[in-house]
């Protein structure tokens, strides 16, 4: 079957030609038919800092926003059926550990990612444990499927930033954790903002589609444009940018929160005098736990169409390479590969 692999710790990746996996015992094969491409999947692309763990388990196929149907179930696996349609969580816990034994799997100390530790779903089958498997909702199909994992990152940033009712929050960076975080903090009732740098087609999508007040700060800083609205409750960081942290932080009322969603290459200075004098709380945001994953579900089994609007392109798997550029300029929003 054709793969995206990681072939070795250094940019670019490699689409080829790899044996079909066989489901480990407490495993199901999927037959893979929608898998997002994450930033995460172009930092991994690009080789930037952080992720030589990886390096260890290469070659791996990348991919792990991904549904499909269940084609085989793996020895002693109970409470899953051929021909299910599910999605999964990528991490994949040790069951042993105290955070494991605590209920805590998503802080599991021997952790393993599906597409960065193991082979993940740039692929026409995916191996993944049992246990890890949510099904589909009736109305919600394998399209929609792909987007739950992104769509968990961005509800567990708008929790973390305590959007509700009468709150003022900013969203710096209209990708689609970005997009994702906004629409739930927009749903919880606060008064949301979008700001990108460039962000044109994206910052478009958001106004249009989703009704989302957006800003673009490319002739200027956020700072700058922002300079006559009252300071905002909180800051959800999606750009993965360092001047996105500090304008995040201008930006706050004192005792607001800065959470930092985004991905970042190198260490990024503070203003740690004003954050100590304005009481200012930086959150850091990556996993959602597993209940978020169940309310995504619930909100994709309401309101499906429209958040299928953040998916701006399907291509098939061999044309992987088209997708991960729209991604990397910011021309696109979701871009689905469809095995």
């Amino acid at each position: 079957m054709l793969a995206l692999r990681k072939p070795h710790p250094a940019p670019g990746l490699l689409l080829c030609e790899v044996p079909e996996p066989t489901p480990a015992p407490g495993e199901v094969l999927l037959r893979v038919h929608a898998v997002g491409i994450c930033g995460t999947d172009l930092h991994i692309a690009d080789w930037t800092a952080g992720y030589g763990h990886m390096a260890a388990y290469m070659p791996v196929t990348l991919g792990h926003e991904a549904a499909g149907e269940i084609v085989v179930l793996g020895e002693g696996v109970q409470g899953c059926a051929v021909g299910a349609r599910v999605t999964f969580r990528p991490s994949t816990a040790c069951g042993r550990c105290a955070a494991c034994g605590s209920g805590r799997p998503e802080d599991c100390a021997d952790r393993r990612g599906i597409g960065i530790h193991r082979d993940g779903a740039f692929a026409a089958f995916v191996s993944v444990p049992a246990a890890n498997c949510l099904l589909l909702p009736a109305g919600v199909d394998t399209e929609l499927g792909a987007l739950v994992e992104p769509l968990s990152v961005g509800l567990h940033a708008a929790d973390l930033a305590a959007a509700r009712p009468g709150a003022r929050v900013l969203v710096l960076g209209p990708g689609p954790i970005g997009l994702a975080a906004a629409l739930f903090a927009a749903q919880a009732g606060a008064e949301v903002v979008v700001a990108g740098r460039g962000d044109a087609a994206r910052l478009a999508l958001a106004r249009e589609a989703f009704g989302l007040k957006a800003v673009d700060s490319l002739e200027c800083a956020p700072t700058s444009v922002f300079a006559g609205y009252p300071p905002f409750d909180a800051v959800i960081e999606a750009a993965g940018a360092a001047a996105a942290v500090a304008d995040g932080l201008a930006l706050l009322r004192p005792g607001g929160v800065l959470v930092v969603a985004g991905i970042h290459s190198a260490p990024v200075g503070l203003d740690l005098t004003r954050l100590v004098r304005a009481e200012l709380r930086v959150q850091g945001t990556y996993r959602a736990p597993a209940g978020d994953w169940q309310r995504v579900l619930a909100a994709l089994a309401r309101d499906g169409e429209r958040l299928r609007r953040l998916i701006t392109h399907r291509l098939p798997l061999a044309a992987a390479e088209r997708g991960f550029a729209l991604a990397r300029a910011g021309q696109a929003c979701k871009v689905l590969l469809l095995p």
